[in-house]
């Protein structure tokens, strides 16, 4: 099922907002649990779960900074019902 424009952009709003703090919270619970790694180790651990998170959620953040789509197929449409 496709979710509109308007649907993906607040979807992506929560996810911002809720789902990423909350993420952050687990990864470093989750890092805290074990002894201190090596230094570089560490920040390749906290580099590695900060990218992990964007994969699941790739498609809903594709192209919502861009405007909505909507507004401008409806716009081509009543234009080409004039021309005719």
């Amino acid at each position: 099922m496709e979710l509109s424009f308007r649907t993906r952009k607040r979807l992506a709003v929560i996810v911002l907002l809720l789902a990423l703090p909350a993420y952050i919270v687990a990864a470093v619970t989750l890092v805290n649990l074990f002894s201190r790694p090596p230094f570089l180790l560490e920040i390749a651990i906290y580099l590695g779960l900060g990218l992990l998170w964007i994969l699941p959620l790739k498609r809903l953040f594709l192209g919502i900074g861009l405007p909505d789509p909507a507004p401008r197929e409806a716009e081509e449409t009543r234009e080409e019902g004039h021309e005719g």
